[in-house]
């Protein structure tokens, strides 16, 4: 607890650091408290290093120009480690301090808290993980994805390959390379389905942990199975893993596509570099790059306060996806306090503002989402990015392919 307590201090500390006038700022009535969960000394603290600090500048903006409604923003961050224990303590830390919502971190941290944040009535939201049937709002009232889950990742991934493919997959052969834990796991009933609909042939590998060794997948996929693509649904050190083998027995990248977890800058600079990742195809549910209005107001922020621009910035792909997370965090609290014609919003109330959000895009960083008490997930859009000339290229618009499917799957679950 102790160890908690520190994480939680420094945390808190460095939170209040970029906010103008520092944590002063914030001794004062008028304050909305966020909590979130990171990981920036666990498993997949490559991840958190990079996404949590992206959250933070985007509150350092919202706080420099007023806050929320004349409300300035308090983040508690807790560093959950990936361990599970950890994060049920920073939730009841988060409920004591009067915490709005909450951002979550891991799927199983997301599984564990689902029932608590119903009953404490704290929204959390898990985008581009935790689980996909909670995209259904009314079987899950506090959880929400506000992102393509794993099951959105899969359909997008499927159509990308069609496209790529000719426009049709009958008789083509699909390899499913996954890390072995129920992530991985959760979109083969997705994939089933497509395979069957669609006329492919589909195989998968299962790559356990740590996710470093796969060479006897590689060898069976390129030797044996010989697929026309290879969808890589990976985490953690794997991605990289996965390029350099894949690429070492003479596969090309350009046939493989990775889900949102595989598709960082920082898992090509680990497999090589952009170079060397010629033709990789990554799933996004944020934009990348640093050329949005956003970017703009931190890079300013920053100078004001007489900063160069942060380094973490530079990781686009993560950075940006702690942007998406407190903007929508920013514009459900905003929806909610006009709601009530002001005061702090309580817990449903800030739900209900969540759920109200329509057409907010964020200078075209955000997908079109509309979220609603239906679909927490916002539609499940997403975007593929090709490494090409060395950098990460648009390759197609937001889309949000075989929603039907989705649905039907939401509603099967839904009987459960």
């Amino acid at each position: 607890m102790q160890a908690m307590t520190r994480r939680w201090i420094a945390a808190t500390a460095a939170a209040g650091a970029l906010t103008l006038g520092g944590a002063g700022a914030f001794a004062q009535a008028k304050e909305l408290v966020f909590g979130l969960h990171c990981d920036r000394s666990g498993a997949t603290q490559t991840v958190g290093v990079f996404l949590c600090p992206g959250y933070h500048d985007y509150i350092a903006t919202v706080n420099a120009k007023g806050g929320v409604e004349g409300y300035k923003i308090r983040v508690m961050e807790i560093d959950n480690e990936y361990k599970v224990p950890p994060a049920m303590e920073a939730h009841e830390r988060f409920k004591k301090e009067g915490a709005i919502l909450t951002g979550l971190y891991g799927t199983p941290h997301t599984a564990a808290l689902s029932k608590k944040l119903e009953e404490d009535k704290i929204l959390g939201t898990s985008p581009g993980f935790g689980t996909a049937a909670a995209a259904d709002g009314v079987r899950y009232p506090y959880v929400f994805p506000i992102a393509a889950s794993y099951w959105s990742q899969a359909t997008g991934a499927v159509q990308f390959v069609k496209d790529r493919l000719g426009g049709s997959l009958k008789g083509k052969k699909i390899a499913y390379l996954f890390y072995d834990n129920p992530a991985g796991k959760e979109p083969l009933v997705i994939l089933e389905d497509l395979a069957k609909a669609e006329g492919f042939e589909m195989k998968t590998f299962a790559v356990p942990a740590p996710g470093v060794e796969m060479g006897a997948q590689v060898l069976d996929i390129t030797a044996r199975f010989k697929p026309d693509f290879i969808l890589a649904h990976l985490f953690g050190r794997s991605p990289s893993v996965a390029m350099k083998e894949l690429k070492g027995k003479g596969f090309p990248l350009s046939k493989m596509i990775g889900f949102v977890w595989a598709s960082s800058e920082a898992d090509i600079a680990a497999a090589g570099g952009m170079g060397f990742a010629e033709g990789y195809n990554t799933i996004q549910f944020a934009g990348v790059g640093k050329e949005f209005p956003i970017h703009k107001e931190i890079v300013d922020l920053y100078k004001a306060q007489g900063k160069p621009a942060p380094k973490e910035m530079d990781s686009t792909v993560l950075y940006n996806r702690g942007l998406l997370t407190a903007a929508l965090h920013v514009e459900a609290a905003r929806i909610a306090i006009r709601a009530k014609s002001g005061g702090v919003p309580t817990g449903e109330e800030v739900r209900n503002g969540m759920e109200a959000i329509k057409g907010f895009t964020l200078g075209g960083l955000v997908p079109p989402m509309a979220i609603t008490r239906q679909d927490h997930e916002g539609g499940g859009w997403i975007q593929v990015w090709t490494v090409k000339g060395g950098k990460l290229v648009k390759a197609t618009e937001w889309i949000q392919p075989y929603r039907e499917v989705i649905l039907k799957h939401l509603a099967a679950e839904a009987k459960k």
